[in-house]
């Protein structure tokens, strides 16, 4: 029995992940592949291959962007649903709105999360939702209502400091590109680069390259294409 219950505590949940940008999508695989009990499986950019890829890969649990989960006159929630009725799911928004969060469940998922919220978030959700839980974000309060603007806001935000130069090591960093092929595609050496990293690591309070591209994806960091 013993053994059993351990089997079970080791079982990783299976994650789908569909949305249209890849860097968010790589950005959650990351983070929870640093988790235990948790791995992405999939990944889909669209309706149709999210359908596809329950079929192939029999997912625990779909995250699904919004806008695909409205792509054309599809339920796609219906469909999820319909090819595995013990798949959770949960929709990610950039705009949220109770109205919005209601039709969500009312839908069948099991919630929605922010796409800005903070990755310890996400994966505290994931476990929520797979236990039987239903999410959605805090309703924002008074004190940051719309009108209302304090001495914090009024404060450049750390990433509107950064320069070109720094967006476009962190683009490269999504990329997936190591110390050495960022400088040679800047024309500059590799120590230059590192330089640049703990600056652009100082001015956005994170402590890693994980980190960092995590930063970008919550952000919605606006960054420079990487050209061959």
């Amino acid at each position: 029995m013993e053994a059993k219950n351990q089997q079970k505590a080791k079982k990783k949940i299976k994650i789908l992940v569909a949305d249209r940008e890849g860097i968010f999508r790589l950005g959650l695989k990351r983070l929870f592949s640093a988790e235990d009990d948790l791995r992405v499986v999939a990944q889909a950019e669209s309706a149709p291959q999210v359908v596809a890829m329950i079929k192939s890969f029999r997912p625990d649990l779909v995250i699904v962007q919004q806008e695909i989960a409205r792509d054309g006159n599809r339920n796609l929630i219906a469909q999820i649903l319909h090819e595995s009725p013990g798949c959770k799911i949960v929709v990610t928004t950039s705009l949220f709105s109770e109205e919005n969060g209601k039709q969500v469940v009312e839908s069948g998922a099991s919630g929605l999360i922010s796409k800005e919220d903070h990755p310890e978030v996400f994966v505290k959700n994931v476990r929520k939702v797979m236990e039987g839980a239903t999410i959605l974000p805090p309703k924002p309060s008074a004190s940051t209502g719309e009108g209302i603007i304090s001495d914090k806001d009024r404060r450049p935000r750390p990433v509107d400091t950064l320069t070109r130069r720094e967006r476009t090591i962190i683009s490269c960093l999504t990329q997936g590109c190591r110390n050495r092929e960022i400088a040679e595609h800047l024309a500059i050496t590799e120590q230059t680069v590192k330089n640049h990293l703990r600056s652009i690591y100082d001015k956005v309070g994170v402590s890693d390259r994980l980190e960092l591209v995590l930063y970008a994806i919550h952000q919605q960091l606006e960054l420079p294409p990487v050209t061959p």
